[in-house]
């Protein structure tokens, strides 16, 4: 694979910190954005706010300088305020909605400048099951994520002669340390939805993030890949 020069939204833990690592296995140039805290070994840690367009220009300057134009973009970072749609307030709507759309908007528009110079780019957009599926208690976060399709199609559409793709990684359930706290008797019942049986690694999203940049993947764009088992199979 080219070596190339990788920036990860909210890649200081989680499925972004998985991410962050394997584009450094594969010997890439990695920048991760993150509110606190520091990312992996090997990746330049830049602070910045996806809701905040100056720390993202301020965050982009510096991965520019240090690193290099951003190649390849992972949207990764989001936000959750479940709660049922008759308690769910309008800041809680607008919140995830700021940081999940709105954030993922700005930081591609301010990629696309680069790439679109470049003429190459790959931009990743971290999606979920729920956002094609449904989930209870989730019309914020699944309503964001949805809407990441409709982006990543319109991108294609916009930028694709430019050898610039853009696609949305759909994962299900992952194990982290979030799925972990769950009670055994939810977890077991979540698996028994999931065709596979199991909840996904980490590193098995991050191996489809990373084979998405790569030259391989050179001819998919507005397309939706799911990660999940099974579990969201036909939408």
């Amino acid at each position: 694979m080219t070596q190339r020069t990788v920036l990860i939204t909210g890649g200081n833990r989680g499925i972004g910190r998985s991410i962050a690592e394997e584009f450094i296995r594969q010997g890439h140039r990695v920048a991760v954005t993150a509110r606190t805290g520091e990312g992996p070994s090997g990746a330049l840690t830049v602070v910045a706010d996806v809701t905040d367009a100056a720390s993202l220009d301020a965050a982009f300057a510096e991965v520019e300088e240090k690193l290099g134009a951003v190649e390849i973009l992972v949207a990764n970072a989001g936000i959750t305020r479940d709660t049922l749609l008759m308690r769910m307030s309008d800041e809680q709507f607008e919140e995830v909605v700021n940081t999940n759309l709105n954030g993922v908007f700005r930081v591609v528009r301010r990629a696309s400048i680069g790439m679109i110079k470049k003429k190459f780019g790959r931009i990743i957009l971290i999606g979920s099951v729920v956002g094609l599926l449904g989930s209870a208690g989730q019309v914020n976060y699944s309503s964001t994520k949805s809407a990441l399709v409709g982006m990543a199609r319109s991108i294609t559409r916009e930028l694709g002669a430019r050898n610039i793709t853009a696609n949305v990684i759909a994962p299900g359930f992952i194990d982290t340390d979030m799925t972990a706290a769950l009670p055994e008797d939810q977890q077991a019942d979540y698996k028994k939805r999931i065709p596979a049986g199991r909840f996904a690694s980490p590193e098995e999203v991050a191996r489809v993030v990373t084979w998405m940049a790569s030259d391989d993947a050179a001819y998919i764009s507005g397309a939706v890949i799911p990660v999940d088992g099974g579990l969201g199979m036909g939408h």
